[in-house]
């Protein structure tokens, strides 16, 4: 059976929905996923269970979602779901049968006889179906969904687990933990943006989701990673509820030994999507925002979406082999999602998606400038060069001192190349500053030496690393 085929995308929405009720406990939970494929029956079926520890189900999930009994003519389940559930302020765990074939979404649900919980305090949900046939091919998505989420969201206070029975006897049983290492991820505190960054770093360095290797044929480590965020918010009213888009993008500058890595993109930029942490197919907003982003402004040229299933990859023209750009798309609601779907619209995924590259293009000086700025930027080196020359060919030794005290220098120590090198990178940081202003924006220009009134070196209060001023995305 294939990936996209239903009873997966079914399958995958109930542990993403099991997933958000152990996000937003208060406490550590567990969201455990059974397969069962030892059964005798014939033909076989294969039990499913779906239980997690997190707060308690909310019914209104059940109501719209979609199935069909069928696949390629064949039948493969039989439209039933049994629901257990309880929260901590319950007396009861209550039992529930879902008839997803029902077309009527209010009589889906039917509530069955309750149990006491005899004042034990506990909270949880079970889901239970079964699928026809030996349904192995649903172990490779449920883990891809496993990874994702714990390598990007790093959810601290859940702990994941897929069992695979395939026979009788213990040894027959196959268990894949997924456990976030605290001693590496942000601390719980973290914002969710920052939890996506930190996350997106490592999907990266490990070549997506590769659990056991981190190739050093690409780079070792984060140094070698530049990273923006951003973020957009939709306003909440009474008809539905708010929500937000993160966007985080990392671009590496790959190492020279990167054509003997078997992950090479060739100039291709992959788009993750999510919606409410869940990894998911890429809506057509999202695909229509990516297609109007000014990337020229950035000094990127879009050839071409090769949109596959939900699974999208940006080409760009005259892109450099060494160079790889990773986009991460997450909407999530401000509130517990409800029946009530709300999705962002193409102007706020734009919004999101540019405020990442302009946070990338403040953070490194010079780099993801507009193709009319690094043409300016080409006569930099020439002009540094002048104006060092002027400097240091004078025969007025009070001038020459005056002027490399400007640039923050002393003038029995200094060398001409380092004062190049200084007003080269310098003159590049205000090309970037004015860069990001608006067009509108009749400030005056920065100085390139002073910082207003104050004669306090540039150098001495932030310093800019010499690769920028050179990087070239053409």
């Amino acid at each position: 059976m294939e990936i996209n085929a239903p009873v997966p995308k079914l399958l995958l929405q109930l542990i993403s929905s099991a997933f958000q009720r152990c996000r937003l406990a208060e406490d550590l939970c567990r969201l455990s996923v059974l397969l069962d494929l030892s059964t005798d029956n014939d033909p076989p079926i294969t039990p499913i269970s779906i239980a997690d520890t997190g707060i308690g189900c909310n019914l209104e999930e059940f109501q719209d979602l979609m199935c069909p009994r069928q696949f390629n003519g064949a039948n493969i389940w039989d439209g039933l779901l049994s629901v257990k559930t309880t929260c901590f302020s319950d007396d009861e765990v209550y039992y529930y049968r879902v008839n997803l074939d029902e077309n009527i979404s209010n009589r889906r649900v039917k509530r069955q006889a309750s149990q006491a919980k005899n004042g034990a305090k506990f909270s949880g949900t079970e889901v239970s179906l079964s699928v026809f046939g030996s349904m192995d091919v649903l172990v490779a998505p449920i883990i891809g969904f496993f990874q994702k989420v714990f390598f990007l969201f790093r959810i601290l206070n859940v702990t994941m687990d897929l069992v695979v029975k395939q026979g009788t006897s213990p040894g027959t049983q196959t268990q894949y933990v997924f456990v976030v290492n605290t001693e590496k991820n942000p601390c719980f505190t973290a914002s969710n943006l920052e939890r996506l960054k930190f996350g997106l770093e490592d999907y990266v360095l490990r070549h997506g989701n590769c659990l056991d290797m981190i190739c050093d044929y690409c780079f070792s480590d984060r140094e070698h990673l530049k990273v923006g965020s951003g973020t957009a918010c939709s306003e909440e009213n009474r008809k539905r509820t708010g929500g937000t888009i993160d966007v985080v993008i990392v671009i590496s500058d790959l190492l020279e030994t990167t054509r003997h890595c078997s992950r090479s993109c060739d100039g291709k930029t992959e788009v993750l999507y999510f919606d409410n942490f869940s990894p998911c197919p890429i809506p057509q907003f999202a695909l229509s925002a990516l297609k109007k982003i000014d990337w020229k402004s950035y000094g990127l040229v879009l050839a071409s979406v090769n949109d596959q299933d939900g699974h999208v990859f940006l080409e760009w023209e005259n892109f450099p082999s060494y160079v790889q750009i990773q986009i991460t798309l997450h909407w999530y609601h401000n509130q517990y999602p409800t029946r009530q779907k709300t999705q962002p619209g193409i102007n706020l995924v734009k919004k999101g998606i540019k405020n990442a590259l302009d946070d990338l293009k403040a953070k490194h000086e010079g780099f993801l400038l507009s193709s009319h700025a690094r043409k300016i930027c080409s006569h930099v080196p020439d002009l540094a060069r002048s104006i060092a020359g002027l400097i240091f060919s004078s025969t007025d030794m009070d001038f020459q001192g005056d002027c490399l005290s400007v640039l923050g220098f002393q003038a029995q120590e200094v060398e001409r190349v380092a004062v190049e090198d200084y007003i080269q990178r310098k003159i590049v940081t205000v090309i970037g500053m004015n860069e990001r202003k608006p067009q509108k924006d009749e400030e005056s220009a920065p100085f390139l030496f002073f910082e207003g009134e104050s004669e306090t070196s540039y150098f001495e209060d932030e310093e800019i690393e010499g690769e920028y001023y050179s990087t070239s995305l053409e």
